[in-house]
């Protein structure tokens, strides 16, 4: 059985016009991390979310694996990792498999001039030092030391870091 939930202001019939304040009409889209099957969201937008600005040069996030199918024990000294200025780029892989990829990053910034999406995965960071914004298409989450941060796979997102 569906459950509903709203926030903000909202058409009362769902897949109807709904206009906004400036005349125009709201975006609708049917979000949900399984395509048509099970829980999604109803999101309006005042810009469509299929514009595209601008593409830039793809380049390949897969994790080049130096040991396969190591099974000694390992210590990392995450906290000597060099931090990098963007947060995409400072993204490193530690250990993967199918269905999971653990890694670190030591970002000093997340630029302010694009916003990123993950449409392959979930996200889980953890807070290890600082605080911030995480700022997604549903609202602002704050963050500090000791936080997890989930991210379901296609949420647009942006980290503002204090």
């Amino acid at each position: 059985m569906p459950r509903y939930y709203s926030l903000g202001k909202i058409p009362p019939k769902r897949h109807t016009v709904f206009e906004n304040p400036t005349g125009g009409i709201y975006q609708e889209e049917l979000f949900g991390t399984a395509g048509f099957a099970g829980m999604s969201s109803l999101l309006y937008h005042i810009n469509p979310p299929t514009v595209v600005s601008e593409i830039k040069k793809l380049k390949s996030v897969a994790p080049k694996i130096a040991i396969e199918k190591n099974m000694k024990a390992l210590s990392f000294k995450g906290f000597s990792l060099k931090p990098e200025k963007d947060y995409l780029n400072s993204r490193k892989t530690l250990f993967v498999n199918n269905d999971l990829h653990i890694g670190l990053a030591a970002p000093k910034e997340f630029s302010s001039s694009y916003f990123y999406k993950n449409a392959d995965a979930d996200e889980m960071l953890f807070v290890h030092i600082g605080s911030g914004t995480l700022k997604t298409m549903y609202g602002n989450i704050d963050f500090k030391y000791g936080d997890y941060l989930i991210i379901p796979r296609g949420t647009i997102y942006q980290i503002d870091f204090d």
